[in-house]
Parts: structure tokens; C-alpha cells; sequence
């Protein structure tokens, strides 16, 4: 997306902002997780709002915004609490969904931070803590509502990569209140994030077809990280509370996607994509589980209602979020969620359809052959 088109967004989002202002006195916002991603947008963001009066920053490391008030520690760490006295709300951000990181290396910083930060807060005077999951925690199914309402059951399960870390992190959610009395949690649930991100979900536009498991009915919903930065500080000016699904309005069909990618489909039977993706993972040969498949299969969009009823408006569409994720991936080639080299794509393209996609005989070969030699 062009410079001007990304100023026009900033000031339309700007004036969404003006209009979200807290009467009375100015909140104290803590943000962990603030020197990158998400937390360093969100950070930037509330540093320049009137409606904030002070922000304090937390991370492993210093970031840019030096508007913030930094602290550099890990947010397992007890300290923190000394660290969030003074704040108001905490939007707590520092969480690893990295696909190459080690799974219970990521389960044990995800949940044991949120775990403290939670604990820390109450023990701080905090009234308010707002978390970030994702709508993947409703989980993909066949008989899935289209839209799903915000109070739909969580019927994830652990099996796509993160997102046993984010139900548990829901479960702390819901317990905290119970557990400390006077602690408020919101929880937002984006729908697919688009915009310097990195997840199976993107990666799958990488790939030089479409995957189609027969038989299945996906429906696509993106939510654009600009769009996000704009509903966590919606929520942490307290304009709405609760569990609250962040997304682009509606949602586009398999159909759309393809003929607005322009990217065609390769359709393979159930079990031939599943257990090739299963096998590829087992073997090490690909990050993610076969888990993630679901999500490109059965439909899991929300209807961000809530939000919506509280004033708060997406400003990106499903379409343009689209197009800015095809152009973020152009050049990158991705097979099964393996990352592959210019070399490596060009065989793998010349090698037909099947292996284009799933690469699972050429992958398999390679890795025995490697433990042969070793």
C-alpha cells in the first residue's frame, strides 16, 4: 500500500481516537510486550493520545517511543508489580507466537507471564488488565455459526500452534476476577491478523496454491494490526469491556479469495492433507501441526458486535487487508508452512502440483537421507 494511502489510514484512525476520550481523569496505561509488534504500535499510539496521561512501557528491551516510561525486565519476573504501580490498566502484549519457536519453551513464557502480569496488577492496584488472544479460540468447525456471536462456546482445541497457550490464557481470564476481587479483564479475539505478521494463517497465502481440503467450507476473515492497535486502545480507555472479537466487517468465501488473489486452488481429499500435514510436522520437516489445517477449512469468523455497539468502527476491509497481505508475502515461497529457498521453490514448482503443495515424498526422502548420513 502506497505512503499516502497508509497517512490517510493514520488520520482516519486519529480522529476514531479523538472520539474515544475517557471523561473525567486521564488513565495511566501500562503496556508489556511494548518494544515490538503490536505492543510497540499500541505503545507509539497511546503516547500521543491527549486522552492518556502517562505511559509505562515494559519489555526485554528499550523501544523507540521515548515518550514512554521504560522498564526492561521479562514478565515472569515478581518485580513487575513495582513496576506497575500507578497504572490504571495494563494491556498486556508480551506473548510468543512465533511458528519456530520451541512449543514448551512458548507455553512456558505465554501462560506463566500472563499468569504474573495478572497477579502483578491486582498487587499493584490495578483495576483493569486487557489481554489479547484470538478468535481462534472458538475453534473451526463444520457447523460453526457464520458469524459467530462473541458469547460462543470456545471449542478450540489445542491442536493448531498456540492456541492451547491462548485458552489457557482465556481460563486465567475468567478466574482472575474470582481470584482478585476488584480486577477487571477485558480479552480482544482478533480474527485473522495481517500487517508485519508471521502465522501459519498468513504463510498459507505464500504457497503456490491454494490448498482446498474436498469437502470443506472456508470463509476468511482478516483483521488488520492498525485495526487492532485502534480497538486495544478502544478497550483501554475503557469504552467497551468484556470479550471482545476485532475484525473486518463480514467475510469473503473461498471463491473471492481465489479470484481476488488470483492465486488457483489445488483440491485434495481430507485425508491426504491432513496426514501429509501431520507427517511433515511429526518428521520436524514443517512448524506447523496438522491443527492448522482446520482453520482454512471450516468457517470461524465473529461478528465483533459488541465493539461495534460501543462506537468503534474497523477501518480496513476484508478486500484491502487482502491486498496488503498479497503484497507483504510477494516473493516468499511456502510449502506446507515450510519457508523455502529460490532454489528449493523453482524444483518445487517444477515438480508438479502435488509436491508444490504438500512437498511431503521430496521432504520425507530428504530427511532420511540426512539421518543416514549423520
Amino acid at each position: 500500500m502506497s505512503s499516502p494511502d497508509r497517512e490517510v489510514r493514520a488520520a482516519r484512525n486519529g480522529s476514531a481516537r479523538d472520539s474515544t476520550s475517557l471523561p473525567g481523569r486521564r488513565p495511566v496505561v501500562a503496556v508489556t510486550g511494548a518494544a515490538q509488534g503490536v505492543g510497540a504500535l499500541l505503545t507509539r499510539r497511546l503516547a500521543a493520545s491527549e486522552d492518556i496521561k502517562h505511559v509505562i512501557a515494559i519489555d526485554e528491551r528499550r523501544g523507540e517511543v521515548t515518550e514512554a516510561q521504560w522498564h526492561v525486565l521479562d514478565v515472569r519476573d515478581p518485580a513487575i508489580a513495582e513496576k506497575l504501580r500507578g497504572a490504571d490498566v495494563v494491556v498486556h502484549l508480551a506473548l510468543d507466537l512465533d511458528l519456530e519457536t520451541d512449543p514448551a519453551a512458548r507455553t512456558a513464557y505465554n501462560v506463566r507471564g500472563t499468569q504474573t502480569v495478572l497477579t502483578a496488577a491486582a498487587a499493584a492496584g490495578v483495576h483493569r488488565v486487557v489481554l489479547c488472544t484470538s478468535a481462534m479460540v472458538y475453534g473451526a468447525h463444520p457447523d460453526n455459526d457464520v458469524p459467530l456471536a462473541e458469547d460462543a462456546e470456545l471449542r478450540a482445541t489445542a491442536e493448531a500452534t498456540g492456541v492451547g497457550d491462548l485458552l489457557e490464557i482465556e481460563r486465567l481470564a475468567r478466574r482472575a476476577p474470582r481470584a482478585h476481587p476488584g480486577l477487571n479483564v477485558t480479552v480482544l479475539r482478533p480474527a485473522v491478523l495481517v500487517g508485519g505478521t508471521d502465522t501459519a494463517l498468513t504463510r498459507y497465502f505464500e504457497s503456490p496454491r491454494l490448498l482446498v481440503v474436498a469437502g470443506s467450507r472456508p470463509a476468511w476473515q482478516f483483521c488488520h494490526v492498525d485495526d487492532l492497535v485502534s480497538a486495544l486502545e478502544f478497550a483501554a480507555l475503557e469504552k467497551a469491556e468484556g470479550e471482545l472479537a476485532v475484525g473486518c466487517d463480514g467475510w469473503l468465501e473461498q471463491e473471492e479469495v481465489e479470484e481476488l488473489s488470483g492465486i488457483r486452488r489445488m483440491e485434495l481429499p481430507s485425508a491426504v492433507a491432513l496426514g501429509a500435514a501431520s507427517r511433515l510436522h511429526r518428521l520436524g520437516l514443517t512448524p506447523s501441526p496438522a491443527g492448522d489445517l482446520a482453520y482454512t477449512m471450516h468457517p470461524w469468523v465473529v461478528s465483533g458486535h459488541r465493539l461495534h455497539d460501543a462506537g468503534w468502527r474497523p477501518r480496513w476491509t476484508n478486500e484491502e487487508v487482502l491486498a496488503e497481505l498479497l503484497e507483504e508475502v510477494a516473493g516468499r515461497h511456502t510449502v506446507a508452512g515450510r519457508r523455502l529457498g529460490r532454489k528449493d521453490a523453482t524444483a518445487a514448482g517444477a515438480a508438479g502440483a502435488t509436491v508444490a503443495l504438500l512437498g511431503t515424498a521430496a521432504l520425507v526422502r530428504r530427511a532420511r537421507k540426512a539421518r543416514r548420513r549423520a
